[in-house]
C-alpha cells in the first residue's frame, strides 16, 4: 500500500474520531449547564462560619434547606441561628421559614420570627411575623407589628429599623411602658 493512501486513510479516521469527540463533548456541556438550574436540597444542617480573621461569626441549625443556584436563593425550615462578637454570643434569631435572595445578602424570616440582641443592661426580644436582615451591614428592617420586650421597656411597635453593630433602634407608632432603673 501506497504511504500517500495511508495517510489519507489516518487524516479521514482523525477527522472523523475528532468530529465525533467534539460534538459529544457539546452534548456534556449542555448537561452541565442544565444542571446549574437544579434545586438541592438538605437536611439537618449545622453552619459555623468565621469572619476575616477567623473568629466565630455565625452558627445556625436548619431543618430543611432548598437552594436554587441559578437563581442565588435559598429557603430554609426551622431557622436558629447566633451571631458572634469577640467570641461571644452577641444576638440569636429564629424563624420557622426563612429565604435568602441574592446569594444571602437579604435574608427575609417569617412565621414566629423572634430575635434576641444581648446587652450589658441585659435582653432585648423583638416578635414580630416577618423580618428582612441583611447580614453584611448587620442591619434588620420589618414594617410588620413588633413586640419588643427590653429590662426597661415592654412596647409594641409598627415597624422596626435597626443597626446591630452601633445598636441604633428606628420604631414607629410605638405603644407601651417605659421603666428605666433607679
Amino acid at each position: 500500500m501506497d504511504t500517500k493512501v495511508l495517510y489519507v486513510t489516518a487524516i479521514a479516521i482523525a477527522a472523523i474520531s475528532g468530529g465525533y469527540y467534539y460534538y459529544s463533548g457539546k452534548g456534556n456541556k449542555l448537561e452541565v449547564d442544565s444542571a446549574r438550574n437544579m434545586t438541592y436540597s438538605a437536611e439537618k444542617i449545622n453552619l459555623t462560619q468565621t469572619d476575616d480573621r477567623g473568629n466565630l461569626y455565625v452558627r445556625a441549625q436548619v431543618d430543611r434547606l432548598e437552594q436554587d443556584m441559578q437563581k442565588q436563593t435559598s429557603k430554609m425550615t426551622n431557622l436558629n441561628a447566633s451571631m458572634y462578637k469577640d467570641a461571644v454570643v452577641n444576638a440569636t434569631f429564629y424563624a420557622k421559614i426563612a429565604n435568602s435572595y441574592d446569594d444571602n445578602q437579604r435574608i427575609v424570616l417569617s412565621q414566629e420570627v423572634l430575635i434576641k440582641k444581648l446587652m450589658p443592661q441585659g435582653e432585648m426580644q423583638f416578635k414580630t411575623t416577618a423580618l428582612t436582615g441583611y447580614p453584611k451591614t448587620n442591619e434588620i428592617e420589618t414594617d410588620k407589628q413588633v413586640i419588643v420586650q427590653s429590662p426597661q421597656a415592654e412596647f409594641v411597635s409598627q415597624g422596626l429599623k435597626a443597626n446591630l453593630n452601633d445598636g441604633q433602634y428606628e420604631f414607629f407608632n410605638i405603644r407601651g411602658k417605659y421603666e428605666p432603673k433607679s
